[in-house]
Parts: C-alpha cells; sequence; structure tokens
C-alpha cells in the first residue's frame, strides 16, 4: 500500500517546505554550534568555517594571520569547558533538554562565556523556548562584536515574523561593525524576506567584497533568486558553492559541502523533476548536518512515496529529535509507522498533527488509511473504525484544494461499501428472535381438552357404565 496514494498532493504538501523553513531557515543560519571553546584569533576547523563556528570575525580570509586586535574573550576550562563538551554531545545525539540543562549549568560555571550563551540559545530557539533571544543578546552583550549572537538573534526576530525589528538590529550593528561580512550578508537576507530582492542582492555583493571567500553570503544570494522564481541564476550561485567551474584548478568549489546549499539545490531539482539529483543533495546535506530538519523531511517524501519507510523512519524519528515541533515531521513519522504496522505508533503522530494544524488536508487522508486498512486500533471496533475512516474522508474533502485530484471518492465508496457488510455480516452472526407466546384462541392453537374430573380414569372392569 503506498503512503502517498496521490502524488499530486504529496507535492503540493513538499513545496510548502521551501517557503517556510528555507524562507527564514529550518533554524538560522547560524545553528551550528561551535564544537569547542575556541579562543579569539583561532583558525576555523576545516569545512566548518560557517558563522557560529569560531570567534574569526568573518572578514578573515584563509591565509591572513591571526587578527591580534580582538579584545580578549572568556575561555572556558575546568568544569565549565567540562559542561560544554557533555552539552554538545546531547546535541549531536539530538537529546535537546539535556543539552539546554548542561548549555545552563555552563553559563553558570563561567557566567563570561559569550559561546556558552549563544549555544544556549539555539538549543532554546530549537525547543520552542522564550528565553532563547535573552541568550542570544546576553552572548553580544559580553562581547559586542559576537558575530554568531548578533545574526541568530535577528533571525529569530525574522522567523517571530518581526522583519523591521530585525532590519533595525542588523543595521545597528553594521553601523558599530562595518567591515563584518556576517552582518552584511543577514542584513541582505532579511531584505530579501522583505521582498527587497534588489537591495538583498547588492547587501550581499557588499559583504562578499568585504570578503570574497565568505561562503554564505553565496548561499544568500541563491535563496534570494530561488524566492523570486530565478531558478537558473540560484543554480549558476550554487554550482560556484558546491561545484565550482572549469577549470577547477582556477575555480575551486567554495564550499563543497554546505549543507543548505545542498538543500537548496536538492528543493530547486525537485521542483524540476531531477529526482535522483534531489534525493542525493537531500542524502548528502543530511550527512554533513544531522541537525538540518528540513533535509531530513524532503529525502522522507521521497522515501515514503517508495514505500520505503525502513528508511525513513530512523530519518523522522531524529527530525523529531531536532525539531519537537515540527508538523511536518510528524505527519511523515505516522506515515512511515503506518506502513510498517505500528498502528498505535501511527495514530499517536496522527493524533499529535492534528492537536498542533487540524487544516492540514494530508493528516486526514492519513488517518482515513489508518482506519480503513488497519486490522484492528486499541479501544476501537472495526464497525467504529471505519466510522472514523468515512468522517476522515468527509474531513479531508472539505479542507483539501478543489483543484487538487486524489482518489478520495474511491476510498469513501470502499469504506461504504465495508461498512454495509460489517452491518450484514452483524445482522447474520444475531440469533434470531425468541417466537413471541401464542395468544388463546389464536387460530391453528390446539383445542385444549375438555374439563373432566374423571378424564384419564380407567374404564370399569365389566365395561358397563357407573
Amino acid at each position: 500500500m503506498s503512503s502517498r496514494p496521490f502524488s499530486s498532493y504529496t507535492r503540493a504538501l513538499a513545496l510548502i517546505l521551501p517557503f517556510t523553513a528555507v524562507a527564514c531557515g529550518d533554524a538560522p543560519p547560524v545553528v551550528k554550534l561551535p564544537t569547542q571553546p575556541v579562543t579569539a584569533g583561532a583558525n576555523p576547523l576545516p569545512g566548518q568555517q560557517q558563522i557560529g563556528i569560531s570567534d574569526q570575525p568573518s572578514s578573515f580570509r584563509p591565509g591572513d594571520a591571526p587578527d591580534q586586535a580582538l579584545p580578549p574573550r572568556a575561555v572556558l576550562s575546568g568544569q565549565a569547558a567540562a559542561l560544554y563538551q557533555q552539552a554538545l554531545a546531547a546535541f549531536s545525539a539530538g537529546e535537546l533538554i539535556n543539552a539546554r540543562t548542561l548549555f545552563t549549568q555552563t553559563t553558570q560555571a563561567e557566567p563570561q562565556s559569550h559561546q556558552a550563551f549563544y549555544s544556549l540559545g539555539v538549543v532554546q530557539e530549537r525547543l520552542r523556548d522564550a528565553g532563547a533571544t535573552a541568550s542570544y543578546r546576553q552572548a553580544f552583550t559580553l562581547v559586542p562584536d559576537y558575530e554568531p549572537a548578533i545574526i541568530a538573534y535577528a533571525m529569530a526576530q525574522a522567523k517571530k515574523g518581526q522583519l523591521s525589528e530585525a532590519e533595525r538590529t542588523l543595521t545597528e550593528k553594521r553601523g558599530q561593525m562595518p567591515k563584518s561580512a556576517a552582518v552584511a550578508a543577514t542584513l541582505a537576507e532579511i531584505k530579501s524576506l522583505q521582498k527587497d530582492t534588489g537591495s538583498a542582492q547588492r547587501i550581499a555583493q557588499e559583504a562578499l567584497k568585504l570578503n570574497p571567500d565568505y561562503r554564505p553570503a553565496m548561499v544568500i544570494i541563491a535563496r534570494d533568486h530561488y524566492r523570486n522564481r530565478r531558478l537558473d541564476l540560484a543554480l549558476y550561485a550554487l554550482k560556484a558553492v558546491l561545484d565550482g567551474f572549469e577549470p577547477v584548478a582556477e575555480n575551486p568549489p567554495r564550499d563543497k559541502d554546505n549543507a543548505e546549499a545542498l538543500l537548496l539545490r536538492g528543493l530547486i531539482w525537485r521542483e524540476q523533476g531531477n529526482r535522483a539529483g534531489a534525493i542525493d543533495q537531500f542524502r548528502q546535506a543530511v550527512e554533513r548536518r544531522p541537525d538540518l530538519v528540513e533535509a531530513r523531511i524532503q529525502l522522507s517524501n521521497y522515501l515514503l512515496e517508495a514505500g520505503s519507510a525502513e528508511e525513513a523512519t530512523p530519518l523522522l524519528e531524529g527530525a523529531v529529535k531536532f525539531d519537537a515541533e515540527n508538523v511536518p515531521a510528524h505527519l511523515n513519522l505516522g506515515d512511515a509507522y503506518r506502513l510498517l504496522q505500528r498502528y498505535a505508533d501511527a495514530k499517536r503522530e496522527f493524533d499529535w498533527v492534528v492537536a498542533h494544524d487540524a487544516s492540514l488536508p494530508q493528516v486526514h487522508y492519513d488517518l482515513a488509511l489508518l482506519y480503513l486498512y488497519a486490522p484492528s486500533l486499541p479501544g476501537m471496533t472495526a464497525k467504529s473504525q471505519v466510522a472514523e475512516a468515512i468522517k476522515e474522508l468527509k474531513k479531508f474533502q472539505e479542507v483539501r484544494s478543489k483543484s487538487e485530484t486524489d482518489d478520495s471518492d474511491e476510498l469513501l465508496n470502499q469504506a461504504k461499501l465495508k461498512e454495509g457488510e460489517l452491518s450484514a455480516a452483524a445482522a447474520a452472526a444475531a440469533p434470531p428472535p425468541p417466537m413471541p407466546p401464542a395468544a388463546a384462541g389464536d387460530a391453528g392453537a390446539p383445542t385444549p381438552a375438555p374439563a373432566d374430573s374423571d378424564a384419564g380414569a380407567p374404564p370399569p372392569a365389566d365395561g358397563g357404565t357407573k
């Protein structure tokens, strides 16, 4: 049984994601945590030159000498360093609540650690904890030019729809940090979200003038082209990041392991019908950034369409670990469990989705499939299951897009036929009603013998009369 019987609707569902998760980021562009406590001027680790990896400013270029003019930063040591490493391990395993506790303890052990407050904010934001913005602000209060926290703070504002506030934050910081490619590039992202593509492209190019090797600015340029449906230009920009140009020796890829670039190219190729290419890009994105939830969801869409629930399930279980409130992740996870015949688990996930967004047509369709085809569900009879299937299919038809073609009418007919069969079987299995007692004088009733006191007495021995 296919998990997505009507592919056109699946594609529509998948296209919700690029304009939500990619628009503001499934997490901010600074989501990666520092892999170790680092000191000012330390070189970024290979392949980890994104924002948030070290204290090195974004104006730093490969080959530059460390900037000795940076003011001293608080360095984690002793108990604080041990707690920080434990928190990182918890985050990597998707144990976000534990990671939040450990990062909080790190800030208590070293209240001057800007990195610890930033990392705490990242985890809080994933947990939908309102304290995230305060943690980000504390990080750049301790170190006013700490780019990861500044950018995370602005992007958190943007994700709440506070684009004007985010613009003000970045404009103010850009005035204070005119050489920051990171602040300029993030301002370009905000301009793109404000649908000011001209300013977005111009400011992103200004960021690249500050640092021609600043890879996030290149991805932001591609993302703005994508939002404005300039797909060829978006792919061209992504090629520069991921593949480079011939001759490769002179034009190598700028950041071939950039997970956000891989995700974006996968989304474009999916839209263009390049199934194999999109799957490959999503796989690579997940390998390089296990915490990139949207890449997991997009890959799981393909796997579920192919009926590969075994492979999709761990992807989706990881997705809900890294983002417990992600509705598409829970929806797909329920579908995976349904295909694996884990019916109680599937119903739990679908019920969670209904509680969070009952307007999604797909959840009602998936629930109908569950009720209609599961052999049995806890606490339900076969008759109640088919009744619920009919109810969910009608709800699906009520909230779906009327322009979509699907098989819900066929399923509804199947459900009604099954309902009739169950009713007929129940009637056939019922014992016949008891016969009502016959009324006196009814036609056909035997005539009672006359009342006679000698009735039944033996005749006299001589055969005479009394």
